[in-house]
């Protein structure tokens, strides 16, 4: 009878698997947002990531490390879309700055394809004080620091946090909790109220 083939431990992935390149990075992160969308912070697990995506424990470590830091890549591909906000925010009069941006988080929000992870991230952020930070790290860096920057006006960086407390917070009740008749008002609508409401934030004295 033939000895059966030693077990691989945990540690350096094999160099068959280091070879798979790209595609299997990217099949991990996509596990990775499914197991976070699903589970929370909390409740998910390297492990759990690394069976979701067919592959080793030690993989995952391999690209990205600690669960906090395969959280932050599932994330920073979550708001790709922002990084280019700002410029697509603030060009053109201040005056209407506010409905811009009320249109571009909320347009983020109305998507499916960009929901699902959002949702992941809000989650795992409500319920984890590291999954917290990380998306303040993400948030502030990305977004509000390049808006604020922008905004000619006295305490920016606190303006644009307001703007986006209102904005959160409008998120959460539409998309996270589905309070009505907010959950299934038309997206117009809720723009025509909440955008004189941002601008105020960023512009008003």
């Amino acid at each position: 009878m033939m000895d059966a083939a030693p077990r691989r431990g945990r540690g350096r992935p094999t160099r068959t698997q280091t070879e798979a390149g790209p595609a299997t990075r990217d099949r991990i992160l996509a596990a990775a947002r499914e197991e976070f969308s699903e589970r929370g912070y909390e409740k998910t697990s390297v492990r759990g990531i690394a069976k979701s995506a067919g592959v080793d424990s030690a993989l995952v470590h391999h690209y990205f490390g600690t669960k906090e830091q395969v959280f932050e890549a599932a994330i920073e591909v979550a708001f790709a879309p922002a990084l280019d906000a700002p410029e697509k925010i603030v060009e053109g009069p201040l005056d209407g700055v506010g409905e811009r941006l009320t249109r571009f988080v909320l347009g983020i929000w109305e998507n499916p394809t960009s929901r699902t992870p959002l949702l992941a991230i809000v989650r795992s952020a409500v319920n984890n004080d590291t999954a917290a930070a990380v998306f303040r790290r993400l948030v502030a860096a990305q977004l509000l620091r390049r808006i604020a920057g922008r905004l000619d006006v006295p305490d920016a960086e606190l303006r644009a946090e307001l703007a986006a407390a209102q904005l959160v917070g409008v998120a959460m009740l539409r998309y996270v909790i589905k309070v009505e008749p907010l959950a299934s008002a038309d997206v117009e609508r809720i723009v025509t109220r909440v955008a004189p409401v941002v601008q105020g934030h960023l512009t008003n004295p």
